[in-house]
C-alpha cells in the first residue's frame, strides 16, 4: 500500500492550482496553510504568478527543488488526471484532490476519469485522497491542507493549551463538511484532535485505510467516523478487531440507515448503501459505537477521551445535584438509557449527611441543595458519592454560568480527579462560560449541555466495556475435525440448490447440528404408513421437493397425523402440491415424529454482499413476522457472543420463567447457534441461506428441537 504517512504527516508541500488571496477556493487554501505554524516548507505552483501570497511560486511540479511529499490539486477536473501523471514523474509521494466532477457525476465520463486516478496511483505508488476531498488536518503539526472555514485564521487556536483527559480524537469522514463539522462542534468543548481526515469519493484509499494507519498512531485514543460506504467488508473486520484489541474506541454513524439516507449516499459519493442490519450487527460485535448526529458523536468522544481506561464497570450511577428537578430529571434520563441509579450504600450516606442540610437527600440522587455545593463545593459532593460500592459512575448537575465558582474549584476538582477510577460527568443545565469549560477540561471533566447524551454516553462506555472484556475473553470457535469437513462439503457438492428438509438435516448431523433419527422419506403410501407405524405415533407429513420451499403455502404440510390418516394425509399432500407447482420435481413426503413443543425460536443465515454469512436469531410466531424482533451476527460465533446475541432480542425475557412455566434452555440454544455459525463459516463458498424455523427450545436442561430446516447453495434460482 501506498505510504499513508506521506500524506498525513509530509515535511513540504505543494499547492498546485494556488491563488492570491480573495481568489475563491485555490486562493483561501493557501491562506489557511500559510496560517498556522506549519514548520515544513510550502510550494505555490501557478503558470500565472511567479509570487503567491508572499511565497516564491513554481510552473510546474518537477519545477519545485527536491522530492515533494505530498502535493494538493486544486484545478478543474478535466486536468487533475495529466497533472497526477507529471506528480508520479517528479516523484512526489502523496496528492490530495480537491477538484470535484469525477464520480460523484451523473454519467460515465466522471467514473472514466475516477478510474484514470486510481490506475495511476497503482502505477507510480502515490497515496491520493479524495477526488472531491475537503482535505485534512494534522493539527499536532498545524498543518491545515483545506479550504474549511472550520480551521480558517481567527478561530481558536488549533489546540487547547491542556486537551480533555490529555488524549486525542481523529476524525474519518467521506463527506468534507462534516468531518471539519465535527472539529468546529468539540473544539469548544476543549477536546483535542489529532487528525481530520475527509476522504471524498475514495478512488484508491478509504476510510478504513485511513482508520487502520490512525489506530497505529499513539496521538489517536478515540476515532469519530462518518461513513456513506463500506467498500470491504473483510476490511471492516480486520480494522474493527484492531482498534478494539487495542481498546481504541469507534465512534461512528453511518450514512443510509433509510432509503432516502441510502439515496443520497450513493447520489454523494457514487457509493451504494449495504444492508444497514448486517452493518449494526457488526458493530455491535466490534463493540463499535454508533452515533445519532454530529453532538450526540462528538459528545461520546469527550466521554471517551475524559475517562481513558477508566470505563465504568457496570451501570449504576450516582447522581450529585444541588437541584431537585435537575437530580430526578437526569435520573429519568438514566433510566431510558437502560442505566440503574441505586440507593447509597449506609457508610457512603453517613459521609453525604455530614456536609448536607437537614432538608437534602443523600439516598441517591444525590440533593445536596445550594448549601452544600457553597460549602463543600461540586468535588467535595462528588467526592463522597465516588467511593460508594453501589456506583460505576457520577453525573453531576451544575451550573456551567458560574465560571468563577467552578475556577475557584479548580484543585479541589484535579485531585477528585486523580484520586477517583470512575467516570464523573457534569451536565450543565445551564449555557456554559469559556471559564468553565476550559477549567473542567483542565481537570479532566466532561461537560454535556445535553442530558441524553450525557446518560446515554455513560451508558455507551459501559457497553463498550463490556463488549470487549467479552470480545477478548471469548474462546476461538472450536474448528471441527476434517473428515467432518470433507463430509459435508462433499454432501453439498452432490446436492441440488436447494436442498429440503430431509436432504438439510443429514448435511446439518454431521456438524451435530439435529439428528436424523426417526427421519423417513415416504416415495408411496405404503411407505408413509410404514413409517408411521414405525414411528409409533402421531407424525408430521411434509412435501419434499427442492421447487417448492414454502411447504405450508403449498398445503403440503399436514401435521398430528395419526396412524389410521396416514394414508390419506399423503395423498392430500402430493395433490395439492401438484396443484401449487404443476412443474415441481416432488421426492416425496417426509414422515416423522411431531416435535415436543417449546418457546418458539427461529435461526437462520443469511449471505450478506458486504460482510458475508450473517446467523440471525428471533423469537417465532409474531415477534418475527410482525415485530421484526431478531438479532445478527457474524459467523462463527463464540457462545459467549451467542448468548449476547439473544440477549439483543427484545423479547429476551420470554425465554426466562414465566408463572408457572420453567425458564427455556437458553443454553442449548447458544450452543447450536454456534455449531450453526460454525456450519456457515466453514461452507460460506457453498451455502447462500439456512432456515431451522422453527425450532422449539424445551425447559432448562431438556435442550432444543429442529422442527424444520431448508439449506439453499449459492446460484439456486
Amino acid at each position: 500500500m501506498a505510504d499513508i504517512a506521506k500524506l498525513l504527516s509530509p515535511r513540504n508541500v505543494a499547492v498546485i492550482g494556488a491563488a492570491p488571496k480573495g481568489q475563491g477556493l485555490r486562493g483561501r487554501i493557501l491562506e489557511i496553510l500559510t496560517a498556522h505554524p506549519y514548520a515544513g516548507s510550502i510550494y505555490p505552483v501557478s503558470r500565472s504568478n511567479g509570487e503567491v501570497q508572499g511565497l516564491k511560486a513554481y510552473p510546474t511540479i518537477g519545477a519545485v527543488p527536491g522530492p515533494v511529499d505530498l502535493a494538493v490539486l486544486i484545478i478543474p477536473a478535466e486536468f487533475v488526471v495529466d497533472e497526477l501523471r507529471r506528480c508520479g514523474e517528479a516523484g512526489v509521494g502523496a496528492v490530495i484532490v480537491l477538484s470535484s466532477g469525477f464520480a460523484e457525476e451523473p454519467g460515465e465520463a466522471g467514473a472514466k476519469k475516477q478510474a484514470e486516478i486510481k490506475a495511476i496511483a497503482a502505477e507510480y505508488g502515490m497515496a491520493i485522497m479524495g477526488p472531491n476531498s475537503e482535505g485534512f488536518a494534522n493539527l499536532p503539526l498545524a498543518l491545515c491542507p483545506t479550504f474549511s472555514p472550520a480551521v480558517a485564521p481567527g478561530n481558536l487556536s488549533l489546540l487547547p493549551k491542556m486537551p480533555l483527559g490529555g488524549r486525542r480524537v481523529s476524525v474519518i469522514a467521506q463527506s468534507g463538511g462534516m468531518g471539519f463539522g465535527f472539529y468546529d462542534r468539540g473544539r469548544p468543548k476543549e477536546l483535542g484532535f489529532n487528525h481530520i481526515v475527509t476522504t471524498g469519493n475514495e478512488a484508491c484509499l478509504e476510510v478504513l485505510d485511513y482508520a487502520d494507519h490512525l489506530i497505529d498512531d499513539p496521538g489517536t485514543d478515540v476515532l469519530l467516523m462518518l461513513v456513506e460506504d463500506i467498500k470491504t467488508g473483510s476490511k471492516f473486520s480486520t480494522v474493527a478487531e484492531k482498534a478494539l484489541r487495542a481498546g481504541k474506541p469507534i465512534i461512528l454513524s453511518k450514512i443510509g440507515q433509510s432509503d432516502a439516507g441510502a439515496r443520497a449516499a450513493a447520489s454523494h459519493t457514487a457509493a451504494l448503501a449495504g444492508s444497514y442490519a448486517s452493518f449494526s450487527a457488526m458493530a455491535h460485535h466490534y463493540g463499535i459505537v454508533e452515533g445519532r448526529d454530529l453532538e450526540h458523536m462528538v459528545d461520546l468522544a469527550q466521554g471517551f477521551l475524559a475517562a481513558g481506561p477508566h470505563l465504568p464497570a457496570g451501570r449504576r450511577v450516582g447522581i450529585c445535584t444541588a437541584s431537585g428537578g435537575g437530580g430526578g430529571w437526569i435520573a429519568d434520563a438514566c433510566a431510558a438509557a437502560g442505566l440503574e441509579v441505586p440507593e447509597l450504600d449506609a457508610a457512603t450516606r453517613r459521609e453525604i449527611d455530614k456536609i448536607i442540610p437537614s432538608y437534602g437527600t443523600s439516598q441517591n440522587p444525590v440533593d445536596g441543595t445550594a448549601q452544600a455545593i457553597r460549602s463543600a463545593g461540586y468535588a467535595g459532593l462528588a467526592g463522597r458519592v465516588a467511593p460508594s460500592p453501589m456506583v460505576d459512575g457520577i453525573i453531576v448537575v451544575m451550573s456551567g454560568r458560574a465560571g468563577e465558582h467552578v475556577a475557584h474549584e479548580r484543585e479541589a476538582l484535579i485531585k477528585l480527579r486523580q484520586e477517583t477510577k470512575k467516570p464523573i460527568f457534569m451536565w450543565s443545565y445551564t449555557l456554559p462560560v469559556s471559564l468553565t469549560l476550559e477549567t473542567l477540561a483542565e481537570a479532566g471533566y466532561p461537560l454535556f449541555t445535553n442530558m441524553h447524551n450525557a446518560t446515554g454516553t455513560m451508558a455507551a462506555m459501559a457497553d463498550y466495556r463490556e463488549r470487549r472484556e467479552r470480545f477478548l475473553a471469548a474462546p476461538a470457535v472450536a474448528r471441527v475435525a476434517a473428515p467432518v469437513h470433507e463430509h459435508a462439503s462433499e454432501m453439498l457438492s452432490k446436492s441440488r440448490g436447494a436442498l429440503t428438509e430431509y436432504e438439510a438435516r443429514r448435511v446439518l448431523a454431521a456438524y451435530g447440528i439435529g439428528h436424523t433419527t426417526g427421519q423417513y422419506l415416504a416415495k408411496t403410501v405404503e411407505q408413509a404408513a410404514e413409517a408411521a407405524a414405525a414411528i409409533g405415533g402421531p407424525v408430521a407429513m411434509k412435501v419434499q421437493s427442492p421447487d417448492i420451499l414454502h411447504k405450508t403455502e403449498a398445503g403440503g404440510v399436514a401435521l398430528g397425523i395419526t396412524e389410521a390418516r396416514v394414508r390419506e394425509a399423503f395423498a392430500t399432500i402430493i395433490e395439492r402440491a401438484q396443484e401449487y407447482a404443476p412443474d415441481a420435481k416432488i421426492d416425496g413426503v417426509l414422515v416423522q415424529p411431531m416435535a415436543e413443543k417449546g418457546r418458539e425460536v427461529i435461526l437462520g443465515i443469511n449471505t450478506d454482499p458486504l460482510f458475508g454469512p450473517m446467523l440471525m436469531v428471533g423469537l417465532g410466531g409474531i415477534h418475527v413476522e410482525v415485530l421484526k424482533d431478531v438479532a445478527l451476527g457474524p459467523v462463527p460465533l463464540s457462545k459467549p457472543a451467542a448468548l449476547a446475541l439473544i440477549d439483543q432480542l427484545k423479547g429476551r425475557a420470554l425465554l426466562d420463567a414465566q408463572r408457572g412455566v420453567p425458564a427455556a434452555d437458553v443454553d442449548a440454544l447458544a450452543e447450536l447457534m454456534v455449531k450453526l455459525s460454525r456450519f456457515a463459516a466453514d461452507h460460506a463458498e457453498a451455502i447462500a441461506e439456512i432456515d431451522l424455523n422453527p425450532v422449539f427450545v424445551h425447559p432448562k436442561g431438556q435442550g432444543v428441537t429442529i422442527a424444520d430446516a431448508l439449506i439453499i447453495q449459492h446460484g439456486h434460482g
